[in-house]
């Protein structure tokens, strides 16, 4: 009886080393997926940012270009003067 208890002993202790070894191996990996996630999520968000202020500044520009062609310009023709 006593063999077959050291041996049940034996055997669980071993189970329980293999288990906490796959959890410590699931944690890293779980680790890794969230910052590689945090990762480019960060990048993807700074892309964005970058092309809308791009496209915010080329707007501007296409806006003040009109308001400077208008400024030099006479009034405007109505539709009726054309």
């Amino acid at each position: 009886m006593v063999i077959s208890f050291t041996k049940l002993v034996a055997l669980l202790i071993l189970f329980s080393t293999g288990i906490l070894s796959s959890c410590a191996e699931f944690k890293e990996a779980g680790r890794t997926i969230g910052h590689t996630t945090i990762n480019v999520t960060r990048e993807i968000g700074h892309g964005t940012r970058d092309a809308a202020k791009e496209i915010g500044h080329g707007t501007r520009r296409v806006v003040n270009s009109i308001g400077e062609e208008t400024k030099g310009s006479e009034k405007p023709l109505s539709d009726d003067e054309q």
